[in-house]
């Protein structure tokens, strides 16, 4: 991988010894191109889902969603998962026919890369006040559940009147708890996800892959070298 120009081919051209003096520094290329190594799309072992396979599947979901937000008689405040669900819920509530909110919380599970251990923490709160409103907390994938209840149980604890869920991305095999919902809440989900470790269209791998506008499966190596 070439590195970048520190200037013009102009500029270069008019002082010689500048560029003997650049081109005389092999060492930078290692560490540009070690951190480079990672985040392409040859990394991607297939494709799972498409980019025109999400855009039809949201479209989908917004049509459901806004049919079911006319029955209800609370504000009804979008709140997405960061980092993950920033594509998803982008996407999603500008098809939504309906007066909405919308705010980002971030919670954080400690463990390896590819897995988490469960132990949840909020590290960045609402700023909108949900209290006695209907809450659509939006997910990029839910597996476990563990991180999605805890969210649960913390919106309720601050006083919405209901809770529904809308999972881009959901693996029913991996799950370890229930998921309850609160009120009159239903849970939305866009693909089912068989069991892989996935990235793109906001998934992350070391919070690479994000900007892949589909869902692919992440080659093994990337993540057990």
């Amino acid at each position: 991988m070439s590195l970048p120009p520190i200037q013009s081919n102009s500029s270069l051209q008019d002082s010689a010894p500048l560029k003997h003096k650049h081109l005389s520094k092999p060492h930078l290329s290692s560490p540009i191109s070690s951190s480079l190594s990672m985040g392409s799309e040859s990394d991607i072992e297939r494709i799972l889902f498409t980019e025109s396979d999400i855009a039809k599947r949201v479209s989908d979901l917004a049509t459901e969603i806004s049919s079911d937000l006319r029955f209800s008689a609370d504000a009804v405040v979008f709140v997405g998962v960061a980092t993950g669900a920033f594509l998803f819920i982008a996407d999603l509530v500008r098809r939504i026919h309906a007066p909405i909110t919308v705010d980002f919380i971030r919670a954080e599970s400690y463990g390896s890369g590819t897995e988490s251990c469960g132990d949840v923490r909020i590290s960045c709160d609402l700023k909108v006040d949900v209290t006695g409103k209907h809450v659509v907390l939006v997910e990029d994938i839910v597996d476990t559940g563990k991180t999605l209840s805890h969210l649960i149980s913390y919106l309720e604890k601050k006083g919405v009147s209901s809770v529904s869920v809308c999972a881009f991305l959901d693996k029913p095999s991996r799950r370890k708890v229930e998921v309850k919902l609160v009120g009159s809440g239903k849970f939305y989900s866009g693909f089912e996800c068989p069991d892989y470790f996935v990235v793109g269209y906001g998934m992350d791998y070391a919070e690479l892959y994000r900007n892949l506008p589909y869902v692919g499966i992440l080659k093994p190596e990337m993540y057990t070298k």
